[in-house]
């Protein structure tokens, strides 16, 4: 074995290993009830949240395709999908030749808007019900935590709103 590597300690490959399998049970349990419920791939519906939080719910492909972690032909396939729904709209960007835009439309909006209830149901049920608030604010600094150093990349594109701090309990009370 390599001396210089730092294995993880048995607490952390516990952490580790309980952090993989609750990701990938996540992100299973949510593709299942959006496929069940609103007809669409956990991906997609990623797709249509991420445009919907820009202004002009409009980005290039490639910053999309950064976004949601997803290789150029992937996004390209999906948003191909995404298009014969009419829940999205690719067109030339204006001051790029080479890049193009995807747009959400009212009718991908629509169907976001159908589905986001189940969709934060799911989420709910699956996590953050079983966390008591002082456990929501340990995820949320652990998370953000670990995305400081991952942003630290050059290529890092966020999801919008993952680095943000907690409103204020304070402020958002009144």
């Amino acid at each position: 074995m390599d001396g210089d590597t730092r294995w993880l300690t048995p607490d952390e490959r516990s952490a580790w290993l309980s952090f993989v399998a609750t990701v990938s049970l996540l992100e299973a349990a949510l593709d299942r009830q959006l496929q069940r419920d609103a007809g669409m791939p956990h991906a997609y519906y990623q797709i249509l949240a991420m445009l919907s939080e820009v202004p002009g719910r409009t980005l290039r492909m490639t910053d999309l395709a950064a976004i949601t972690q997803s290789s150029q032909s992937r996004l390209s396939h999906a948003v191909s999908r995404l298009e014969r729904n009419g829940w999205v709209r690719r067109r030339p960007c204006p001051d790029d030749r080479r890049s193009t835009l995807a747009e959400l439309t009212e009718a991908g909006f629509a169907a976001l808007a159908a589905a986001a209830p189940g969709h934060v149901r799911s989420v709910r049920e699956n996590l953050f019900d079983q966390l008591d608030p002082e456990q929501v604010g340990q995820l949320r600094d652990i998370c953000q935590a670990a995305l400081r150093r991952l942003t630290a990349a050059p290529d890092a594109v966020v999801l919008p709103g993952a680095c943000e701090a907690a409103p204020d309990a304070e402020a958002t009370a009144g």
